[in-house]
């Protein structure tokens, strides 16, 4: 079904509604950033980290930025409250944080993020996952995402969405060699259509900006590759 994106916007901007980010340090979280920002679709804009960070481009009034330790998350329930809608684009790898250090941002941190999110109001949480995420899943990358996945729905928002993209394409600071191999042979096809195998970072952050203005279908969506990237080029009529 095609929606009106250009109608719903403007009906969305005129509820005055505010949102959080979690990571935005990371490249999904700065792209969804400058999707909100440039559509001015919030009143007010909350940016929440480990640390303080300097914002390239025109500044934006209405964001603000929280400070948190993430090892102390409930000494910072505040930055969670007031939002109606929250995204949460945190996460690491293994290769970077260690087992141990994976599991506690992947799992952990954007648990009690949700947690924290809904006794605060939150109604919307977005969440970004990944491909193939199933908590029964003998690889710890997958089997995690899809143990966060399954541990944030008991939770009960009024609208919980998941994203499960593939290998994002991207160039990004850090070195990701599967993402680097997707870009190098998958990159000048990817953007004309889906693979089973990656797809744009700009298709992922267009579509959960997307999916927030279309009238909620069910309690919680998990929209996978192809819906997201068919979400995320759908035009503003």
């Amino acid at each position: 079904m095609a929606h009106d994106l250009k109608t719903l916007a403007e009906d969305f901007r005129q509820k005055n509604k505010s949102c959080f980010i979690l990571g935005v340090s990371g490249e999904t979280g700065k792209e969804l950033l400058k999707e909100i920002v440039e559509r001015k679709l919030f009143s007010k804009i909350t940016v929440i980290g480990r640390r303080q960070l300097t914002f390239e481009g025109e500044a934006n009034e209405n964001l603000v930025q929280e400070v948190v330790d993430f090892e102390k998350l409930n000494d910072y329930a505040a930055a969670f409250q007031g939002h109606d809608v929250g995204y949460c684009c945190l996460g690491t790898t293994k290769a970077k944080a260690g087992a141990d250090g994976f599991i506690r941002v992947d799992h952990d941190y954007v648990l009690k993020s949700a947690e924290l999110a809904k006794a605060g109001g939150c109604s919307h949480f977005n969440l970004e996952s990944s491909k193939g995420a199933d908590k029964t899943s003998g690889f710890l990358y997958l089997k995690v995402k899809g143990q966060v996945e399954a541990d944030i729905e008991p939770l009960g928002f009024e609208r919980y969405s998941i994203y499960r993209p593939a290998v994002l394409m991207v160039d990004r600071q850090e070195s990701r060699p599967a993402e680097w191999f997707a870009r190098k042979v998958l990159g000048p096809i990817s953007s004309m259509f889906p693979t089973a195998m990656s797809i744009p970072i700009q298709s992922v952050t267009r579509a959960m900006v997307a999916n927030t203005l279309i009238p909620a279908g069910e309690k919680v969506e998990i929209l996978e590759n192809k819906a997201i990237y068919d979400l995320g080029k759908a035009p503003e009529k």
